[in-house]
């Protein structure tokens, strides 16, 4: 079967711009792109579809075709396409679409541009449905609701029994020349309708409903705008660890944690040599991937000979900053034979909660030593252990950026926009072939 499909883009968005918007809501900015290319994309996927007609405001064709060039660049959509002028209403923009169809199309699905999230299962669910032999499949689901007709005085004259009931969506899939013979009777006995299933009720032809989804909406009001707003995910816990060792003998003071201790014991480093906050620096960087003090701080540059350690913590947590990382813990193991470290544990303790800017019960520190053995344990060193815990976001630097590249290209679609009044009466169809068609 050669289905091609006809999403309808060419509407005036009246109920949006009559509380203010100017964009037609089909270049409405979803996720960077405008918002019919969002249903283009999904139509995409789908192996059995043999291309796309575009349905686009009359006065507006090249430009339109011009926007759909430069958003299929290199052929991103694997798809032939064109486009056709909208008309005054939705049938005649599906008329349209129709008369642009290749003639070797037998089958079509028709789509509302305006409802972007529809998904390629439910698409394929109205195709299979075709395949099986149905001249006319729609997608609906339960109305949940009681449903109620009214007078035009606003009282009741009947309550619908809603079990029967479905709120019907789009794509619609339709055999081609029932749904051609259908659109020419209704232009010569001027009917109008909703959509294309009403026509062919009023043929007479059975129309098939198969299960909609419930996060396929339309978006038509004001209030819906909000669908179109990306959702950020819920941060993630992360955690990061680091060691590090510093022997004695050398010619720094003991300092751990930002906090001297006097104890006639000498460190040898190539900075001020705080083994505590090199440690604690290294599992801040393995939170947010990024590799450790040595990169970023290498001891063979002199610009770091003798320097404080909790400058370069500073500049640790500005980078973790960066990356959007929400410190909520730090557990520390320090582990020395000499010197004693528990007379100036809460001290460490204290002075680490304000460096990370954490409340004091969320910073722990512990002392130990290796009873003898190792390196410690004959008081040649000192070693640290940090264990970190954090939220960080789904997307880091790099993310954020194509987030921001994104925010870019969707204020510059309302630019474009600016240029496409809305639709005007449609004239004949104008198809414009993609290239390379």
């Amino acid at each position: 079967m050669n289905i091609w499909a006809i999403l309808l883009a060419a509407g005036r968005g009246s109920r949006l711009a009559e509380h203010g918007a100017a964009t037609p809501k089909q270049l409405l900015p979803l996720g960077g792109k405008p918002l019919l290319w969002r249903s283009a994309m999904t139509f995409s996927r789908l192996a059995f579809l043999r291309g796309i007609v575009f349905v686009v405001p009359a006065r507006h064709v090249d430009e339109y075709s011009d926007l759909l060039r430069s958003l299929d660049g290199g052929g991103v959509l694997g798809l032939p396409w064109k486009t056709a002028p909208g008309g005054e209403r939705r049938q005649d923009s599906v008329c349209n679409g129709l008369l642009a169809l290749p003639q070797e199309c037998d089958a079509v699905l028709v789509h509302d541009s305006a409802r972007p999230f529809a998904s390629a299962p439910l698409m394929l669910r109205v195709a299979e449905a075709l395949k099986a032999g149905a001249h006319a499949v729609i997608p609906g689901i339960p109305v949940t609701d009681t449903i109620k007709s009214v007078s035009s005085e606003g009282v009741v004259v009947q309550t619908h029994e809603r079990s029967a009931l479905r709120a019907v969506q789009t794509p619609q899939g339709f055999s081609r020349a029932p749904l051609e013979a259908a659109h020419a009777r209704a232009r010569a006995e001027g009917w109008e309708v909703t959509d294309d299933a009403a026509l062919m009720e009023r043929c007479g032809a059975p129309v098939l409903v198969v299960p909609g989804e419930e996060a396929n909406r339309k978006i038509t009001t004001p209030e819906d705008l909000a669908l179109l707003v990306p959702h950020t995910p819920a941060p993630v816990p992360c955690t990061g660890f680091g060691y590090d060792v510093h022997r004695y003998g050398g010619n720094r003071p003991f300092i751990l944690g930002g906090v001297p201790i006097p104890c006639g014991v000498m460190v040898a480093a190539h900075s001020d040599g705080d083994t505590l906050l090199h440690a604690l620096m290294d599992a801040l960087l393995g939170c947010i991937g990024g590799g450790d003090i040595g990169g970023m701080f290498p001891d063979t540059a002199p610009a770091f000979e003798g320097i404080s350690s909790g400058v370069l913590l500073s500049e640790v947590l500005a980078r973790t900053r960066r990356e959007g990382l929400a410190l909520t813990h730090a557990d520390i193991t320090i582990v020395a034979q000499t010197p004693r470290i528990a007379p100036f544990r809460e001290a460490i303790a204290k002075n680490l909660a304000s460096l990370l800017g954490l409340d004091r019960s969320f910073v722990n520190v512990k002392a130990t030593t290796e009873e003898g053995l190792g390196f410690t344990g004959e008081k040649k060193g000192v070693k640290v252990m940090v264990v970190v815990s954090g939220l960080r976001p789904v997307s880091g630097r790099a993310s954020s950026a194509t987030s921001a590249a994104d925010s870019s290209a969707a204020a510059a679609v309302p630019v474009a926009a600016a240029a496409v009044a809305p639709a005007a009466p449609a004239g004949g169809p104008a198809p414009t072939r993609h290239p390379g068609e």
